[in-house]
C-alpha cells in the first residue's frame, strides 16, 4: 500500500489508490506504524479546529491554551522552562507570556533562586478559564462520542492507554542529533 504524504489533509482526499476499500475487507492483522501515524495526524488536525471553532473563547489560541495547561501542570515556571516544555522559541514564549499577563490569566513573581528571573504561574482567573475551556471541550467531545455505536465507543476507550503513552514520552534532547 502506498504511504500517504504526511503534509496532506485527510486520506480521503488522496484518490482511489489510497482508499482503504469496502468496509467488508478484513483489516490487516497488524497495522503499520506509518499508516497509524498518518491517520492519527489527520484526525487530530481535523478534531482540534472543530473544538476550537465551537469555543466561546476566541482570544484563547491553541498555543495560549497549551501554555495555560503547562503552567497548571508544572508551574510556576521560568519563561525559558515553559518554552522548553512547549518546544517553541524563547522569544515566541516571551511574547505569549506577555499576552497571557495582559489578559490577566497569569501571575509573575521574582524567582527566589535568581532575583533577575521571574516565575510565572496561573492566577485564579487563568485557572478558572482553563477549567471552563476543558469542560466545554470535554462536553463537545462527549456529545460526539455519544453518537458513536457502543462498539466504537469501546474501541476508543481501549485505544486511550496507547494514546496516553504517546504523549507521556520524553521529548528528545535539544541540539543536533547523531546520524
Amino acid at each position: 500500500m502506498q504511504q500517504p504524504d504526511s503534509d496532506l489533509g485527510s486520506d480521503s482526499d488522496l484518490g482511489p489508490d489510497l482508499d482503504p476499500g469496502p468496509a467488508t475487507e478484513q483489516p490487516p492483522s497488524r497495522a503499520e506504524p506509518a499508516e497509524l501515524a498518518g491517520r492519527l495526524r489527520a484526525v487530530i488536525q481535523q478534531l482540534l479546529p472543530l473544538l476550537r471553532g465551537l469555543s466561546r473563547h476566541r482570544d484563547l489560541t491553541p498555543s495560549r491554551t497549551a501554555a495555560l495547561a503547562a503552567l497548571a501542570a508544572h508551574g510556576p515556571l521560568r519563561v525559558s522552562e515553559l518554552a522548553a516544555r512547549m518546544n517553541i522559541a524563547l522569544s515566541t514564549t516571551s511574547r505569549m507570556v506577555d499576552l497571557l499577563d495582559n489578559s490577566g490569566w497569569i501571575a509573575r513573581r521574582p524567582d527566589p533562586a535568581d532575583q533577575r528571573a521571574s516565575l510565572i504561574s496561573l492566577n485564579d482567573d487563568g485557572l478558572a478559564l482553563l477549567r471552563t475551556v476543558r469542560r466545554e471541550t470535554t462536553g463537545l467531545l462527549s456529545e460526539r462520542i455519544a453518537q458513536l455505536d457502543p462498539d466504537r465507543q469501546q474501541l476508543l476507550y481501549e485505544a486511550l492507554p496507547a494514546l496516553e503513552e504517546l504523549v507521556a514520552w520524553e521529548k528528545p534532547p535539544a541540539g543536533p542529533q547523531p546520524r
